[in-house]
Order: structure tokens, then C-alpha cells, then sequence
């Protein structure tokens, strides 16, 4: 991450990125694993820190609220999704239409998030010229 106040938005939306990315790879592993017995989907879990973190600083603006975040409160976490649930006899959980419809979602919300970064990019740029 960057260390400067300019760059709040951009270090926040990069772990953003991070954690689409990391979903993206988890989906994948998801979608190749959809035929062995017992294997459980895995999911991520960025939404949760980032709502936590900014939940921390009620009664403040946005900028503070972002520009206070700390660089480990965004870690994306890996979890077990429903691992003690299977609607199928061999134990796995994974439904591949769902995975499909996620990939798309998060390949989406990947894109957004780049659109914005750049975006704030851009900003940086036109005030410095």
C-alpha cells in the first residue's frame, strides 16, 4: 500500500481487487472440484472486513473512515461454505450453475473496481498538471 492520504481510496480499492481476484481463483477451484466426493465449495470474504473496518469509526466522513483503515483489517478471508451441508450423496456442495452466475458477478465486480481506480487515477492526475 501507498502510504499517503492522497492515495486512501486507491490502497482501499486495490485490496478490493485483491480479494475479487482471490474469489475469482476460488470460484475456478470450485468449478474444477465439482465432480469429487466430498469436497466442500470455498468462498471469500472481503465484504465483512471492509464493512467492519469502517464500522469502527462511526460519526466520521468518509475520507476519515477510509483514511484510518488499517492495511490488515482488508484481508481477504478463505472459508468453507456450508461445510456441513450436501445435497448430493458423495458429500460435495458445490452446484456449478451457482458457480457460473458467481463467476460472472465477481468478474463484473473485478471490472468496476478497476474502472474505479483508474478513475481515481485520473483525478490524481488532472489536479497535479
Amino acid at each position: 500500500m501507498i502510504s499517503s492520504s492522497v492515495y486512501d481510496y486507491i490502497n482501499v480499492l486495490g485490496k478490493a481487487e485483491d480479494a475479487a481476484w482471490k474469489r475469482n481463483e476460488a470460484i475456478a477451484n470450485n468449478i474444477a472440484n465439482q465432480d469429487t466426493p466430498g469436497y466442500k465449495r470455498i468462498d471469500v470474504d472481503f465484504e465483512s472486513a471492509l464493512r467492519t473496518a469502517l464500522k469502527d469509526s462511526r460519526y466520521q466522513t468518509m475520507d476519515s473512515k477510509v483514511h484510518n483503515i488499517r492495511e490488515t483489517a482488508l484481508e481477504a478471508d478463505v472459508y468453507t461454505d456450508h461445510a456441513g451441508f450436501s445435497y448430493r450423496l458423495d458429500g460435495n456442495n458445490v452446484d456449478p450453475a451457482t458457480e457460473q452466475i458467481e463467476l460472472a458477478k465477481n468478474q463484473i465486480r473485478y471490472q468496476g473496481l478497476v474502472d474505479a481506480a483508474n478513475a481515481e487515477f485520473s483525478r490524481l492526475t488532472a489536479v497535479t498538471k
